[in-house]
């Protein structure tokens, strides 16, 4: 008895080498490597913008409310005295009915903005303590103040 030969070429065996995945990952890797700095450090600038504009929005508040009352909110009515009209003294004569935010924002590492009267550098000291929520720190970690806006932190 014979056996027939098959003269049918075997067909590949289809997928990828264990060398083709390696280098797959290797050039992701590199990639990633590039990349990634660049995303992260966009994303610190944008809080660092938020935390300019929501300065902003909150000394614009704080103007109002001294045209109104004559002075700015204490230190101990902080800036909720925008939100509702304070309890304690000095109690504001003129507070505006429904206030002068609609809520206090928190900053871009959600946690609330300083308020302190009198400031070092003005009437008032409007800041937030940056990424890791400790006074001092450089980069992401930069207390942020008011009137730095439109300058970087101090490094």
């Amino acid at each position: 008895m014979r056996t027939a030969i098959s003269t049918t070429p075997r067909l590949r065996e289809q997928g990828f080498s264990l060398i083709e995945i390696l280098v797959v990952l290797v050039i992701l890797g590199l990639l990633i490597g590039v990349v990634a700095p660049n995303v992260l450090n966009q994303a610190d600038k944008a809080r660092t913008k938020t935390v300019f504009a929501d300065f902003a929005g909150i000394q614009s508040a704080l103007k109002v409310y001294r045209l109104d009352n004559y002075n700015y909110p204490s230190s101990e009515q902080g800036l909720q005295a925008l939100v509702e009209k304070p309890g304690i003294d000095p109690i504001p004569p003129q507070w505006q009915k429904g206030g002068y935010l609609p809520k206090l924002p928190l900053d871009p590492w959600n946690r609330p903005y300083l308020y302190i009267v009198p400031g070092e550098k003005g009437d008032y000291d409007l800041y937030s303590l940056g990424a890791d929520g400790v006074s001092g720190g450089v980069d992401q970690n930069a207390d942020l103040y008011h009137w730095q806006q439109g300058q970087a932190p101090a490094q």
